[in-house]
């Protein structure tokens, strides 16, 4: 079984949807509404995988209607008059579907990823979770493992302070200053191919892949991780003692 090992890493850093809470799928599913409702008539219907995975998954909304429509030829203002699409329009229509669906179905963690993160706070590492989305921090309370991280870096972080998404490495480095861990001695727990390459960019000690039910098999090879898992369960902790809970 594949481990993290704290003799050589001190933190975590998590990515939010896919790894930790099981809401990529609500967040495809309402990108494809949106896309294929404005691409009536104009394109091809947005392909929920290889669209999803390639242009938008892991980028905060604004650059993954940027990078999906520019994929097609396609291009809209940053902002436009009511009842007429705009970057700003699609990325609202997008977050009304996708709290709709959280407020109607609620939000489920991976029993995996419950597990590691309560293993690697019981050993005495610092715990962080990333995402592109401004709703992070109530996805996680809704799912009942807000207390199980240090640290949260999100949408809202990125916007009030200025950061780039992903790929650009910032989100992952102000969640290893805020942990207090130098990225070589972090570890990032990624399901995006944006997600991986920041990681890589940033210089973390260790990159896992995470990617569930092999989802990207039939995309071009993205950024090469140190483990690859199809689920949290497939990784164990090993190299410090476990210290008392907190």
């Amino acid at each position: 079984m594949a481990a993290i090992d704290l003799t050589s890493i001190n933190a975590a850093i998590f990515d939010t949807d896919g790894v930790v809470t099981d809401t990529a799928r609500a967040h495809a599913a309402a990108w494809k509404h949106v896309f294929d409702r404005f691409l009536h008539g104009r394109s091809e219907p947005f392909d929920i995988r290889d669209d999803y995975f390639r242009h938008v998954d892991g980028r905060p909304r604004l650059d993954g209607i940027r990078t999906f429509l520019a994929s097609r030829g396609l291009s809209l203002p940053e902002e436009g008059p009511p009842g007429m699409p705009s970057v700003r329009s699609l990325a609202a229509e997008k977050d009304d579907l996708f709290l709709a669906h959280l407020r109607r179905h609620g939000v489920a963690a991976y029993p995996g990823g419950v597990a590691l993160l309560r293993e690697l706070r019981r050993r005495g590492a610092r715990i962080a979770a990333v995402s592109a989305s401004r709703h992070c921090r109530g996805v996680l309370t809704a799912a009942a493992v807000r207390h199980l991280f240090d640290e949260v870096v999100d949408g809202e972080d990125a916007a009030r302070l200025g950061l780039p998404g992903r790929p650009d490495p910032t989100l992952f480095l102000e969640a290893a200053r805020r942990l207090g861990v130098p990225p070589e001695r972090t570890a990032v727990l990624e399901s995006t191919l944006p997600g991986l390459e920041a990681a890589r960019r940033g210089g973390f000690g260790l990159v896992i892949d995470v990617d569930r039910d092999e989802r990207r098999a039939d995309l071009p090879a993205g950024p090469s991780a140190d483990i690859v898992v199809s689920g949290l369960d497939e990784l164990s902790v090993t190299g410090r003692v476990p210290v008392t809970a907190r």
